[in-house]
């Protein structure tokens, strides 16, 4: 009869087996006796008891992270999910459910006995609560973390001043982040899809970039197309971190051109991130690499004849001309003097650099030697 009554009870509070209901009816006597601390925390992963257990706390503290979650250009919360994202799911205490998980083109996942979960433009929180929910039918309390543990390809469309304008896909990453039933935000981790991992993919500004007004657009789920301009330029001269901007699949990033750079440097800008790695330099005459070169952007002339191999023993340093065609269709050209192999002239891309004989000693016969290599319409435009 006393064996009958247990059975009654152990199917009453949907308990497994006896070992459940004598472990059950300890923890109501301890829930009577005065709290005391405890040594440490319960581990819920010991024990597949059905019962409520204190949740750890698991979201990763990552103190850089900030932003708004009702800020739709935020960093926290930022990701949406999508077809293609590989996750990590983990239901504490319960191997049947943890493991990865790729979202499927139709926009789901599939777990035991659940079935089908829509993933599909929903954060990491968002869907950590939807599978909790779903799991609150068949378990009690139960402890979910979803991880994004590699990113879909993103396709973003870049224009304006940069490098190589046009459509982008960014793939390859990973870590963006995770979250769990806890409460709290997604947390970023790893390399993640940003606007400057994004310029630096198309090859970087160009030199007439204005990186102050750069404008991000994003269409929301709704239909609704929003907007933000980013100071990028304020983030490179500024002590002060500045939170960089997570990029959604379908965003479109223009960067300006710049009418007023006066308070923009030229040095420190080729030095950045933003900038190309490499300018195009053309240097010919008496040098041992006469040619087109790739030169770093915060080289000066002096660096450039040095990328080509140096000046040859008949080169004339003190009558070095270099020639530039302006955005304006205007040409400049300067003589200089690099008998130091000195200068303080910043290289731009497409810049050409001349080094005469040293029996060569006008500026027209050094352009007159050049006659053989420059386009016809730019050596045109030098002798007006």
């Amino acid at each position: 009869m006393r064996k009958r009554r247990h059975l009654d009870q152990l199917q009453s509070l949907k308990l497994q087996s006896l070992k459940d209901y004598c472990t059950y009816s300890l923890a109501k006597k301890i829930n009577t006796l005065p709290l005391l601390p405890l040594a440490k925390e319960p581990n819920p992963s010991d024990s597949r008891l059905l019962l409520p257990v204190q949740r750890p706390d698991t979201t990763p503290s990552l103190p850089q992270t900030t932003g708004d979650p009702d800020n739709e250009f935020s960093a926290v919360s930022a990701y949406l999910l999508g077809p293609g994202d590989e996750l990590d799911l983990r239901v504490f205490g319960y191997d049947e459910y943890t493991g990865a998980q790729i979202i499927l083109p139709d926009g789901t996942i599939t777990l035991p006995i659940i079935g089908k979960v829509v993933a599909e433009k929903q954060t990491p929180e968002q869907l950590t609560q939807e599978i909790t929910a779903r799991l609150q039918t068949l378990l009690v309390e139960p402890i979910v973390t979803v991880r994004v543990s590699r990113l879909r390809p993103l396709l973003v469309n870049i224009t304006g001043e940069v490098q190589r304008p046009g459509p982008i896909q960014l793939q390859g990453l990973s870590g963006a982040g995770t979250t769990t039933t806890t409460g709290g935000s997604v947390q970023s981790t790893g390399s993640i899809p940003t606007v400057s991992t994004a310029i630096t993919s198309v090859g970087g500004i160009t030199k007439n970039a204005d990186i102050r007004t750069v404008v991000l657009k994003r269409l929301k789920p709704s239909g609704e197309t929003v907007s933000i301009t980013l100071n990028l330029w304020e983030a490179i001269r500024s002590a002060n971190s500045t939170p960089d901007v997570l990029l959604r699949d379908g965003d479109t990033l223009f960067v300006p051109k710049a009418t007023d750079s006066s308070e923009l440097d030229p040095k420190l800008l080729s030095r950045s991130s933003l900038a190309p790695k490499t300018v195009r330099v053309t240097v010919f005459g008496e040098v041992k690499s006469p040619g087109e070169h790739q030169v770093a952007p915060d080289s000066n002339i002096s660096k450039a004849v040095g990328v080509a191999g140096g000046p040859t023993k008949e080169a004339n340093l003190a009558a070095v001309a270099y020639v530039r065609l302006n955005d304006n269709g205007t040409v400049q050209k300067q003589g200089l003097d690099l008998s130091n192999l000195s200068d303080n002239v910043q290289v731009q891309d497409g810049d050409v650099v001349i080094v005469p004989r040293t029996d060569v000693a006008t500026f027209g016969d050094i352009l007159q030697t050049a006659s053989t290599i420059l386009n016809p319409l730019l050596l045109f435009r030098i002798l007006r």
